[in-house]
């Protein structure tokens, strides 16, 4: 009798809005009690003088966490028609099914009250407008917004105990697998196997990740990748990328590390979650020499500091790897001066491609002259001189080994691309195999 006394006319010649939300979509098909319990409180508005053609159903946000309304498109709608004074009361079984972010709740309860809409809970009738009902619905939204922490503070504090010992399973990258104990164990595809160890033998001989990707472009070589899709996970080689490459390099799960927590993960204002990732120091997790990997942990430490000494493009103590091109000292010069790497620049000359040496960013930092500029042929010449006078039968010898051993990478490399063309022949007869045992229709039949 009290809840009917707050319903004016003025209310009754506005719609009723029945809000109905689950939180995620196995509550929407598991939890179906819940549901039903929501589409009831039709009946609710229907006693205190709402027709059913008057009662505005809801429920598009099914699935979505009232943590934030940034998602919520049916909650938006709500607010918008509540703004404009189309709704003369709002009905949710609980606070939390409305909101469970005080922000989001207060916001409504302000418009609702300068509105003068009602508020509809299982428990009963409110008007933001007086203070014990506002006081009071104030309450239940910070035990809404309290629970929904509680809650997550438990799930969360299983999964961070768990990932202190190593034991909180995390999706592995290509090349590692789950076994039948749950143990991390290399791919037992052979050709997966090879092919990401090729990638590390090769960076850690190029030292540079663009210039593996080269390298894997030049070799014909394509990179394991997984795809998901129809609820399986299967293996697809496509070609390498830089930041597939940066990927791999800065994931310890390949050298045979436990980590967890690299990526902390927040929202912006707009409600996009972005996960920047963390200093080795601020990690939840990092056990070494956990499982199986490709490199040590010691590798992996010295691939993240050429990565780091590569990206210094700017900075005096930059290390370079050598380019390509036909300057001996290429990424190698220093300038005298200022203490910075040379540039090197070419221009066709009669008829032939000359190298210079030139520091030139004095100009482009401070304004000042450039500090030198020197052509790289007498250069070349006097240091080539100096390395044939220094050569001896030993470093002869030497080469040859280097020798030998460029072209065990080459046949290395043509291992793989046979192994591809092996898989693709394999699918290929696996295919045909298929299509033949499918029964042909018989053309009788049509007749």
């Amino acid at each position: 009798m009290k809840d009917s006394l707050k319903v004016q006319t003025h209310h009754l010649k506005r719609h009723a809005y029945l809000y109905i939300r689950q939180s995620s979509m196995k509550q929407v098909m598991e939890n179906t009690e819940s549901t039903k319990r929501q589409y009831a409180l039709r009946q609710r508005a229907n006693a205190l003088g709402w027709t059913d053609d008057r009662v505005i159903v809801i429920d598009s946000d099914q699935g979505e966490s009232g943590a934030s309304s940034s998602r919520r498109h049916g909650f938006q709608h709500l607010v918008s028609d509540v703004g404009m004074g189309h709704a003369g009361i709002v009905m949710g079984i609980e606070v939390s099914r409305l909101a469970r972010n005080n922000a989001d709740w207060h916001r409504l309860l302000e418009i609702c009250g300068l509105t003068e809409t009602l508020i509809l809970d299982e428990d009963g009738v409110y008007d933001p407008r007086e203070f014990n009902d506002r006081m009071l619905l104030g309450l239940k939204g910070t035990m809404s917004e309290a629970e929904l922490h509680v809650l997550k503070a438990r799930l969360r504090g299983g999964i961070l105990s768990k990932a202190k010992r190593g034991e909180y399973k995390c999706p592995l990258p290509t090349g590692l697998v789950y076994n039948e104990a749950g143990e991390v164990i290399l791919h037992p595809d052979s050709q997966v196997r090879e092919t990401i160890a090729y990638f590390f033998e090769t960076f850690s001989r190029v030292g540079s990740a663009c210039q593996t990707v080269k390298m894997f472009r030049q070799d014909g070589v394509f990179c394991p990748s997984r795809m998901y899709g129809f609820g399986e996970t299967r293996i697809v080689y496509r070609p390498l990328t830089a930041s597939a490459a940066i990927r791999m390099l800065h994931n310890p799960r390949y050298a045979g590390a436990y980590a967890y927590g690299r990526r902390k993960y927040r929202k912006t204002v707009n409600g996009v979650k972005v996960s920047p990732i963390q200093d080795i120091n601020d990690w939840t997790a990092c056990i070494p020499n956990s499982h199986p990997g490709y490199i040590t942990w010691e590798q992996y430490q010295e691939n993240l500091s050429i990565l780091k000494n590569n990206g210094r493009g700017y900075e005096t103590a930059r290390k370079s790897p050598p380019r390509e091109g036909p300057a001996l000292l290429q990424g190698r010069a220093v300038c005298g001066k200022c203490g910075r790497h040379f540039w090197v620049r070419y221009a066709a000359r009669r008829g032939r491609n000359e190298a210079w040496y030139v520091c030139d960013r004095a100009i482009a930092s401070n304004g000042e002259p450039n500090c030198q500029s020197i052509a790289a042929g007498p250069i070349d010449d006097a240091i080539g001189n100096l390395v044939v006078e220094s050569v001896k039968p030993a470093a002869v010898e030497q080469a040859i080994e280097i020798r030998k051993e460029i072209e065990s990478r080459q046949e290395e490399a043509k291992g793989l691309r046979r192994q591809a063309v092996d898989r693709a022949q394999y699918e290929a007869d696996l295919a045909q195999r298929r299509f033949m045992k499918v029964r042909q229709p018989d053309p009788g039949r049509f007749c």
